[in-house]
């Protein structure tokens, strides 16, 4: 069952009207109109109150049966944005501080004291070089990895 017709056959089962059940949901009576006529649906803070005032639990409220309805699907989609957004900004800020890292190599081999001991032995911390442009390289792939991946999906929703 859609959650527009649980919602509705629940508040009439009640003896509700739209602006009561409205009051106790603490919303408007435009917003009750706007589930029960599938054009909106509610937060998942409004679904606990609504489960607390129907007294049903969650899982029947929201999945109204065996069948994925679209609260069911929009609870989905809701969680997998949030866990994508998360990575991306993980996967960013990672490429960011890995090229910071690069950064930091050069400017601690450009500010170093190179000099030659009594033996003739040249002293030089050479190996900042090769490590700041991995850290520079490996920063830049994964920053360009994410942005490529987010655009690509991007591309594929329209």
């Amino acid at each position: 069952m859609e959650f527009s017709d649980q919602v509705k056959q629940l508040r009439q089962q009640m003896g509700l009207t739209q602006e009561q059940f409205a009051l106790k949901v603490n919303v408007t009576r435009q917003a009750v109109s706007n589930w029960e006529n599938n054009r909106n649906l509610p937060d998942i803070e409004t679904l606990i109150v609504i489960s607390q005032v129907f007294h049903i639990s969650l899982d029947e409220l929201i999945l109204g049966g065996t069948d994925m309805n679209k609260m069911t699907e929009k609870l989905i989609q809701d969680g997998s944005e949030g866990r994508r957004a998360k990575m991306n900004m993980v996967s960013t800020l990672t490429g960011a501080f890995l090229m910071i890292l690069g950064l930091a190599c050069f400017l601690i081999k450009a500010n170093s004291v190179e000099y030659i001991d009594k033996q003739g032995i040249l002293h030089e911390n050479f190996y900042l070089l090769p490590i700041g442009f991995a850290f520079l390289f490996t920063g830049f792939l994964v920053l360009l990895t994410t942005t490529t991946c987010f655009l690509v999906r991007k591309l594929r929703e329209k």
